[in-house]
Protein backbone atom coordinates (compact mmCIF):
# COMPACT_ATOMS: atom_id res chain seq x y z
CA UNK A 1 0.00 0.00 0.00
CA UNK A 2 0.95 3.50 -0.95
CA UNK A 3 1.76 6.01 1.99
CA UNK A 4 -0.74 8.46 2.43
CA UNK A 5 -0.80 10.69 5.62
CA UNK A 6 -4.53 12.17 4.88
CA UNK A 7 -7.28 10.35 6.62
CA UNK A 8 -9.90 9.47 5.12
CA UNK A 9 -13.60 10.70 5.97
CA UNK A 10 -15.27 8.84 8.70
CA UNK A 11 -18.68 9.69 10.66
CA UNK A 12 -19.43 8.49 13.69
CA UNK A 13 -22.59 6.36 13.84
CA UNK A 14 -22.82 5.30 17.22
CA UNK A 15 -21.48 4.62 20.42
CA UNK A 16 -21.85 3.13 24.08
CA UNK A 17 -20.33 3.21 27.35
CA UNK A 18 -18.27 0.43 27.81
CA UNK A 19 -16.44 0.52 31.27
CA UNK A 20 -14.99 3.40 33.07
CA UNK A 21 -14.34 6.30 30.99
CA UNK A 22 -14.74 3.89 28.29
CA UNK A 23 -17.02 4.04 24.74
CA UNK A 24 -17.54 1.44 22.06
CA UNK A 25 -17.38 3.62 19.09
CA UNK A 26 -18.96 2.49 15.53
CA UNK A 27 -17.70 4.32 12.53
CA UNK A 28 -18.24 4.62 8.57
CA UNK A 29 -16.29 5.46 6.02
CA UNK A 30 -17.31 8.42 3.94
CA UNK A 31 -14.12 9.06 1.65
CA UNK A 32 -15.29 8.43 -1.83
CA UNK A 33 -12.49 6.98 -2.61
CA UNK A 34 -11.42 3.28 -3.14
CA UNK A 35 -11.86 1.51 0.11
CA UNK A 36 -10.09 -2.01 -0.73
CA UNK A 37 -7.27 -1.92 1.39
CA UNK A 38 -9.48 -1.18 4.33
CA UNK A 39 -11.30 -4.98 3.74
CA UNK A 40 -8.25 -6.04 3.87
CA UNK A 41 -8.09 -5.78 7.90
CA UNK A 42 -6.73 -8.15 9.99
CA UNK A 43 -7.27 -9.37 13.57
CA UNK A 44 -4.96 -7.22 15.70
CA UNK A 45 -4.00 -4.30 13.13
CA UNK A 46 -4.85 -0.93 14.58
CA UNK A 47 -5.86 2.30 12.96
CA UNK A 48 -4.64 6.10 13.48
CA UNK A 49 -7.89 8.03 14.62
CA UNK A 50 -7.61 12.02 13.15
CA UNK A 51 -9.60 14.42 15.30
CA UNK A 52 -9.53 17.76 12.53
CA UNK A 53 -7.35 20.49 15.05
CA UNK A 54 -6.44 17.94 18.10
CA UNK A 55 -4.46 15.10 16.48
CA UNK A 56 -3.95 11.59 15.92
CA UNK A 57 -4.07 8.64 18.12
CA UNK A 58 -4.18 4.49 16.90
CA UNK A 59 -7.15 2.16 18.07
CA UNK A 60 -7.69 -1.42 17.41
CA UNK A 61 -10.49 -2.95 15.30
CA UNK A 62 -12.73 -4.87 17.47
CA UNK A 63 -14.65 -5.30 14.31
CA UNK A 64 -13.00 -4.55 10.79
CA UNK A 65 -14.73 -2.76 7.80
CA UNK A 66 -17.78 -4.56 6.77
CA UNK A 67 -19.21 -4.23 3.04
CA UNK A 68 -21.01 -1.07 4.26
CA UNK A 69 -18.00 0.20 5.36
CA UNK A 70 -18.92 0.48 9.18
CA UNK A 71 -16.12 -0.76 11.76
CA UNK A 72 -15.94 -0.59 15.40
CA UNK A 73 -13.43 0.33 18.09
CA UNK A 74 -12.88 0.55 21.83
CA UNK A 75 -11.38 4.18 22.81
CA UNK A 76 -10.11 5.19 26.83
CA UNK A 77 -11.08 8.19 27.22
CA UNK A 78 -7.11 9.37 28.09
CA UNK A 79 -5.54 12.73 26.54
CA UNK A 80 -5.80 15.37 23.96
CA UNK A 81 -7.37 12.97 20.86
CA UNK A 82 -9.90 11.03 23.08
CA UNK A 83 -10.97 14.17 25.46
CA UNK A 84 -11.99 16.07 21.98
CA UNK A 85 -13.73 12.52 20.34
CA UNK A 86 -15.44 12.26 23.67
CA UNK A 87 -16.72 15.54 23.08
CA UNK A 88 -18.04 14.99 19.70
CA UNK A 89 -21.65 13.59 19.13
CA UNK A 90 -23.17 10.99 16.51
CA UNK A 91 -23.35 12.25 12.67
CA UNK A 92 -19.74 14.03 13.35
CA UNK A 93 -17.11 13.35 11.07
CA UNK A 94 -13.41 12.36 11.85
CA UNK A 95 -10.22 11.17 10.08
CA UNK A 96 -9.02 7.69 9.82
CA UNK A 97 -5.38 6.13 8.58
CA UNK A 98 -5.12 2.65 7.72
CA UNK A 99 -4.91 -0.37 8.21
CA UNK A 100 -1.68 -0.39 9.71
CA UNK A 101 1.00 -3.31 11.50
CA UNK A 102 1.06 -7.06 11.76
CA UNK A 103 -2.04 -8.68 13.16
CA UNK A 104 -2.21 -12.17 15.17
CA UNK A 105 -0.93 -14.76 13.18
CA UNK A 106 -3.36 -17.22 10.23
CA UNK A 107 -2.29 -20.49 11.70
CA UNK A 108 -4.03 -20.01 14.90
CA UNK A 109 -6.98 -20.24 13.05
CA UNK A 110 -5.97 -24.00 12.62
CA UNK A 111 -4.52 -25.08 15.87
CA UNK A 112 -6.97 -27.30 18.55
CA UNK A 113 -6.05 -25.22 22.07
CA UNK A 114 -5.62 -21.35 22.71
CA UNK A 115 -5.39 -19.66 25.65
CA UNK A 116 -5.83 -16.30 25.57
CA UNK A 117 -5.07 -13.42 27.93
CA UNK A 118 -5.99 -9.93 28.07
CA UNK A 119 -6.41 -7.46 30.75
CA UNK A 120 -8.16 -4.24 30.75
CA UNK A 121 -8.11 -2.74 27.12
CA UNK A 122 -5.70 -5.28 26.22
CA UNK A 123 -9.25 -7.41 24.89
CA UNK A 124 -9.56 -5.00 22.29
CA UNK A 125 -6.98 -5.93 20.42
CA UNK A 126 -8.36 -9.83 20.51
CA UNK A 127 -12.58 -9.62 19.92
CA UNK A 128 -12.06 -9.36 16.43
CA UNK A 129 -9.61 -12.83 16.46
CA UNK A 130 -11.81 -14.24 18.98
CA UNK A 131 -14.83 -13.61 17.02
CA UNK A 132 -13.19 -15.68 14.15
CA UNK A 133 -12.27 -18.14 15.99
CA UNK A 134 -15.94 -19.07 17.13
CA UNK A 135 -16.69 -18.70 13.92
CA UNK A 136 -14.07 -21.27 12.34
CA UNK A 137 -14.11 -23.22 15.43
CA UNK A 138 -14.93 -26.99 15.55
CA UNK A 139 -14.07 -29.41 18.86
CA UNK A 140 -11.76 -26.56 19.54
CA UNK A 141 -10.73 -25.53 23.27
CA UNK A 142 -9.93 -21.77 23.91
CA UNK A 143 -9.99 -20.59 27.20
CA UNK A 144 -10.02 -16.99 27.81
CA UNK A 145 -8.61 -15.09 31.38
CA UNK A 146 -9.66 -11.23 31.44
CA UNK A 147 -8.14 -9.45 34.33
CA UNK A 148 -9.77 -5.43 35.56
CA UNK A 149 -8.73 -3.88 38.54
CA UNK A 150 -12.53 -3.96 39.22
CA UNK A 151 -15.97 -4.22 38.47
CA UNK A 152 -16.70 -0.88 36.97
CA UNK A 153 -13.27 -1.09 35.00
CA UNK A 154 -14.79 -4.60 33.20
CA UNK A 155 -14.91 -3.91 29.37
CA UNK A 156 -16.47 -5.60 26.43
CA UNK A 157 -18.80 -7.39 28.71
CA UNK A 158 -21.56 -7.81 26.22
CA UNK A 159 -19.18 -9.42 23.92
CA UNK A 160 -17.98 -11.82 26.40
CA UNK A 161 -21.22 -12.40 27.73
CA UNK A 162 -21.80 -14.18 23.62
CA UNK A 163 -18.53 -16.08 23.84
CA UNK A 164 -19.65 -18.02 26.99
CA UNK A 165 -21.58 -20.19 24.81
CA UNK A 166 -18.75 -21.02 23.41
CA UNK A 167 -15.62 -20.92 25.13
CA UNK A 168 -14.36 -20.68 28.72
CA UNK A 169 -13.85 -17.55 30.47
CA UNK A 170 -12.16 -16.60 33.74
CA UNK A 171 -12.57 -12.94 35.11
CA UNK A 172 -9.69 -12.00 37.49
CA UNK A 173 -10.85 -8.86 39.78
CA UNK A 174 -7.96 -6.85 41.90
CA UNK A 175 -11.32 -5.90 43.97
CA UNK A 176 -14.10 -7.21 44.58
CA UNK A 177 -17.16 -5.53 46.61
CA UNK A 178 -18.85 -8.08 49.28
CA UNK A 179 -22.19 -7.40 47.36
CA UNK A 180 -20.85 -8.68 43.66
CA UNK A 181 -23.50 -10.04 41.77
CA UNK A 182 -21.38 -10.02 38.63
CA UNK A 183 -20.73 -13.32 37.87
CA UNK A 184 -23.13 -14.31 35.73
CA UNK A 185 -21.60 -17.32 33.84
CA UNK A 186 -18.53 -16.27 34.75
CA UNK A 187 -15.49 -17.53 37.09
CA UNK A 188 -14.84 -14.92 39.27
CA UNK A 189 -11.67 -14.69 41.16
CA UNK A 190 -10.01 -12.07 43.24
CA UNK A 191 -6.28 -11.65 42.13
CA UNK A 192 -4.49 -11.55 38.59
CA UNK A 193 -4.65 -13.54 35.32
CA UNK A 194 -1.26 -15.23 36.80
CA UNK A 195 -3.40 -16.43 39.75
CA UNK A 196 -6.11 -18.11 37.77
CA UNK A 197 -3.22 -19.21 35.22
CA UNK A 198 -2.49 -23.06 36.72
CA UNK A 199 -6.54 -23.64 36.61
CA UNK A 200 -6.75 -22.22 32.94
CA UNK A 201 -4.12 -24.59 31.91
CA UNK A 202 -5.63 -27.39 33.45
CA UNK A 203 -8.38 -27.42 31.67
CA UNK A 204 -6.99 -28.14 28.80
CA UNK A 205 -6.10 -32.11 28.05
CA UNK A 206 -2.86 -30.60 26.74
CA UNK A 207 -0.67 -28.04 26.81
CA UNK A 208 -1.87 -25.14 24.43
CA UNK A 209 -0.80 -24.78 21.21
CA UNK A 210 -1.07 -20.80 21.10
CA UNK A 211 -0.67 -18.65 23.99
CA UNK A 212 -1.80 -15.13 23.03
CA UNK A 213 -1.53 -11.71 25.78
CA UNK A 214 -2.25 -8.83 25.64
CA UNK A 215 -2.33 -5.74 28.38
CA UNK A 216 0.34 -4.59 31.02
CA UNK A 217 3.69 -5.45 29.43
CA UNK A 218 4.53 -6.25 33.11
CA UNK A 219 1.39 -8.72 33.19
CA UNK A 220 2.13 -10.24 29.65
CA UNK A 221 6.20 -10.55 30.78
CA UNK A 222 4.93 -12.61 34.01
CA UNK A 223 2.44 -15.17 31.91
CA UNK A 224 4.88 -15.66 29.16
CA UNK A 225 7.87 -16.43 31.34
CA UNK A 226 5.59 -18.91 34.13
CA UNK A 227 4.15 -20.30 30.18
CA UNK A 228 7.24 -21.20 29.11
CA UNK A 229 8.05 -22.83 32.45
CA UNK A 230 5.22 -25.00 31.67
CA UNK A 231 6.79 -26.43 28.74
CA UNK A 232 5.34 -24.10 25.80
CA UNK A 233 7.92 -22.98 23.30
CA UNK A 234 8.54 -19.22 22.81
CA UNK A 235 7.66 -19.71 19.64
CA UNK A 236 4.02 -20.30 20.23
CA UNK A 237 3.60 -17.45 22.32
CA UNK A 238 2.46 -14.11 20.84
CA UNK A 239 2.19 -10.42 22.43
CA UNK A 240 0.33 -7.73 21.41
CA UNK A 241 2.41 -4.35 22.30
CA UNK A 242 1.19 -0.85 22.78
CA UNK A 243 3.37 1.67 21.67
CA UNK A 244 2.35 5.25 21.17
CA UNK A 245 2.35 5.78 17.30
CA UNK A 246 2.81 8.60 15.38
CA UNK A 247 3.01 8.07 11.72
CA UNK A 248 2.48 4.37 11.55
CA UNK A 249 4.77 3.81 8.47
CA UNK A 250 8.19 3.60 10.30
CA UNK A 251 8.85 7.46 9.61
CA UNK A 252 8.72 8.76 13.03
CA UNK A 253 10.72 6.58 15.46
CA UNK A 254 8.67 6.64 18.00
CA UNK A 255 7.95 3.35 18.24
CA UNK A 256 11.30 1.97 17.52
CA UNK A 257 12.07 -1.38 19.74
CA UNK A 258 15.67 -2.98 19.91
CA UNK A 259 16.07 -2.57 15.57
CA UNK A 260 12.14 -2.84 14.63
CA UNK A 261 9.29 -0.64 14.64
CA UNK A 262 6.29 -1.81 16.26
CA UNK A 263 4.06 0.03 13.74
CA UNK A 264 5.18 -2.08 11.11
CA UNK A 265 7.02 -5.23 12.36
CA UNK A 266 4.07 -5.31 15.50
CA UNK A 267 2.17 -4.91 17.25
CA UNK A 268 2.24 -8.85 17.43
CA UNK A 269 5.11 -10.52 18.09
CA UNK A 270 6.20 -13.72 19.53
CA UNK A 271 7.93 -13.83 22.48
CA UNK A 272 11.40 -15.30 20.55
CA UNK A 273 11.05 -12.38 18.45
CA UNK A 274 10.50 -9.95 21.33
CA UNK A 275 13.45 -11.32 22.91
CA UNK A 276 15.45 -10.86 20.09
CA UNK A 277 14.31 -7.21 19.39
CA UNK A 278 14.77 -6.10 23.20
CA UNK A 279 18.46 -7.62 23.53
CA UNK A 280 19.71 -4.86 20.87
CA UNK A 281 17.43 -2.17 22.37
Amino acid sequence: MMLNHIPDSIEIIDYKDDGKDTRHYRFRLLSKTHHSHWHETQAGQFFMLNVPEVGEAPFTFTEPPNEQNEFSALIRKMASVTSALFDLSKGQIVGARGPFGQGWPHTILKDEYILIVAGGCGLAPLVHLINTLIATTENKKIVLIYGARDEQSQMLIAQQKRWLKTITIYHTLDQVSEDSNFNDGFNLLKGTPLDVLPQALSSFNSLPSKVLLCGPEVMMNSIAQTSIGRGIPETSIYLSLERRMHCAVGLCGHCYLGDQYVCKQGPTFSWQQLQSFRSTA
